[in-house]
């Protein structure tokens, strides 16, 4: 009897099927629309093994699982099988926001139950889904005698491919990360054994469909990374985040356990997976009302170093917060971002106070006159939160900021995914759900679609945003055009986008105060459209808008969306996206440093005539980033848009229909 070995694997990666000698069980489970089919087997050692087919082609070759506890070592062995279901579900849910108004949920299972051989003959479920558009399965121990208490060393999860594919990876030195880095473009051959990749993880194999590999769905466990696998330089396996009191254990639970689901998107073109909604369906639906959540833009201090003309003091205190306040008001934006110093504190970051009061605020300070000011004006009150006191006094807090009127928290500084702060994610979210409060994650791992289960859940940071561009130059277009194809695949992020002080490459210099970005105005215009956020921040200080060519844009663009269409795209290259909210469509357009032309069918149309008004880059946008140019014309479904981009440019347009 053969263990299910790498070598093995290897000789099925250059083989068509399993061979009989292998082989001693086998199932499939076929996609609805027959697009994807997912296979599991069992090798004559009794160790299971997956694969997954796209429109034939095999994208994922036979690839080991397994779990290895510390009650009773590895569970990838010396299994049997003990009995297979299948079951299939096609269904819709509507979306509180994001980026449609309604998903489908249409997917084939089935689940194989296996019992080891010999041993403590422990049971163990996996669990398979084929969705047209991509594949996922996770685990289930069972509860059963002398398994009752289940501590998880690591994962066995294995994706292996036919070739060296390129791929684009978020490249982690350690596990205590707030996933702020770049997507770099490299072959899975350089991943290699012991590396953190963070997720997602997008593949694009020369002439096949596009792959991303993400998890879904995770809850009482801790986060997933990928790393190489030696002697098998095509194939990855899963790395989870270790305890934060024991490096040598995962996750600590009780049977019966359900793990997060292994999530593998796929489609024809990039766009599809940014269009697919498979991580938010593997995910719960909400068990409270979220008729109050309400999406939005919002005005904020931070950024801009508190810039506030011609406030006197410029700083956290009244002046300043009204004078955000006003410009929200004015411009129609539903929030106000009051970010970090609102309570006293000896130091907020790293090295955070971790013992201040957060319903206190600092004298310069009136919280209640603030919310009240706010509100007389239509704009909401969210507040920036250090996430320990965030943890330690959210009972009191939040019916606090619910008394008051705050509308929502920002909670910063959690940076790492272990099984403790997994758990603090869902606690704190419904905590502010019961005080209908939003929350926007900073300092943050990657979404795994929890939108779907807690609405309130608006957006979140992870993600290398427009901060960078206060302390360093790695915001560049290249990084802001790989974004939608890597971590927004995820869920929403924060990128903060709205910096007006534009500048070409070669004129930037970071810097804490006002800020400059490197790319053109109309590429900061089209990330309201491109970036999925239903909290979006604007965040440059009034000042910078006022008067300016592009701010009425800011005014129009919304948050969250009724349908999303990606038209066009090559990652790290360019982008194209159409958005529809109500019968209104927009459309973002962005290019790395390369000057491109873009002919944009309108087909997404449909019927009917629109009044096109379009904010593009100026003629002289190459050396005068600021550029901008506004015009206004009539298009109709079927017409085609020819897009002149800058470097580092970008186009965004609102459509209106008219009949």
């Amino acid at each position: 009897m053969k263990r299910f070995t790498l070598a093995i694997l290897l000789a099925l990666v250059c083989a068509a099927s399993a061979s009989a000698q292998v082989q001693q069980y086998e199932a499939y489970v076929r996609s609805p629309g027959g697009s994807v089919e997912v296979g599991f087997i069992l090798d004559d050692s009794g160790a299971p093994a997956y694969s997954v087919k796209y429109k034939g082609r095999v994208v994922v070759v036979w690839s080991g699982l397994g779990l290895e506890l510390k009650q009773g070592g590895r569970l990838e062995d010396g299994l049997d099988v003990e009995g297979l279901t299948r079951r299939a579900r096609d269904s819709t849910y509507a979306l509180t926001v994001g980026k449609t108004a309604r998903a489908r949920d249409r997917y084939r299972e089935m689940t194989v139950s296996l019992r080891e051989e010999g041993g403590a003959r422990r049971r163990l479920q996996i669990i398979f889904r084929a969705y047209d558009d991509g594949a996922a399965f996770r685990y289930r121990i069972p509860a059963q005698a002398g398994l009752e208490q289940v501590d998880i060393v690591d994962e066995k999860s294995m994706f292996a491919f036919e070739g060296d594919h390129p791929c684009w990876a978020m490249q982690l030195r350690t596990f205590h990360s707030n996933y702020e880095k770049e997507f770099d473009r490299i072959s899975l051959s350089q991943i290699k054994p012991g590396a953190r990749v963070g997720l997602p993880l997008t593949i694009q194999p020369e002439g096949g469909p596009v792959l991303a590999i993400a998890e879904a769905g995770l809850k009482d466990y801790a986060g997933m990374y990928l790393q190489g696998v030696e002697g098998a330089p095509h194939a990855l396996v899963s790395r989870l985040s270790p305890h934060s009191n024991d490096d040598g254990l995962a996750v600590s639970t009780r049977a019966p356990l359900t793990t997060p689901w292994r999530v593998l998107m796929i489609g024809d073109e990039p766009g599809r997976l940014i269009e697919s909604t498979l991580i938010l369906n593997l995910n719960d639906s909400p068990a409270f009302d979220a008729s109050w959540v309400r999406p939005g833009k919002a005005a904020w201090d931070w950024w801009s170093g508190q810039l506030a003309e011609p406030v006197a003091n410029p700083g956290m205190n009244d002046a300043t917060m009204k004078h955000y306040i006003d410009f929200a008001a004015e411009m129609g934006f539903e929030y106000m971002l009051v970010d970090a110093g609102w309570y006293a504190a000896k130091a907020y970051g790293d090295d955070a106070d971790t013992k201040a009061d957060i319903t206190k605020s600092v004298p310069e300070i009136d919280l209640p006159g603030l919310v009240a000011y706010g509100k007389a004006r239509g704009v909401g009150l969210l507040l920036w939160l250090h996430w320990i006191p965030a943890r330690d006094q959210m009972d009191r807090a939040f019916p606090y900021y619910e008394r008051l009127g705050v509308k929502g928290v920002k909670v910063d500084f959690m940076d790492h995914d272990d099984q403790e702060m997994v758990a603090f994610y869902h606690r704190i979210l419904q905590k502010a759900a019961e005080h209908h409060l939003l929350v926007d994650l900073h300092g943050a791992y990657k979404p795994t679609g929890l939108a779907r289960t807690y609405p309130n859940y608006l957006t979140q940071e992870g993600v290398l945003g427009a901060e960078y561009n206060k302390w360093s130059a790695r915001v560049t277009a290249t990084h802001n055009v790989t974004l939608p194809f890597t971590r927004m695949l995820a869920g929403p992020m924060d990128y903060t986008p709205g910096g007006f002080r534009n500048v070409t490459p070669r004129e930037f210099g970071p810097r804490d105060k006002g800020p400059l970005v490197m790319t053109t105005r109309a590429h900061g215009l089209a990330m309201y459209v491109v970036y999925d956020s239903p909290l979006q921040m604007v965040a440059d200080y009034p000042g910078a808008y006022r008067g300016q060519p592009g701010a009425e844009f800011l005014k129009e663009v919304p948050a969250s969306w009724d349908e999303t269409r990606v038209v066009a795209g090559v990652i790290g290259k360019y982008i194209v996206v159409a958005r529809r909210r109500g019968q209104s469509w927009f459309l973002g357009a962005m290019t790395n440093e390369e000057p491109r032309e873009l002919r944009v069918p309108l087909d997404f149309l449909g019927r009917g005539r629109y009044t096109l008004k379009a904010y593009a880059d100026g003629e002289g946008a190459a050396s005068d980033p600021k550029q901008l140019s506004v015009s206004n014309g009539n298009v109709k479904g079927g017409d085609a848009l020819t897009l002149k981009l800058a470097p580092g440019g970008g186009y965004a347009a609102l459509l209106k229909l008219t009949r």
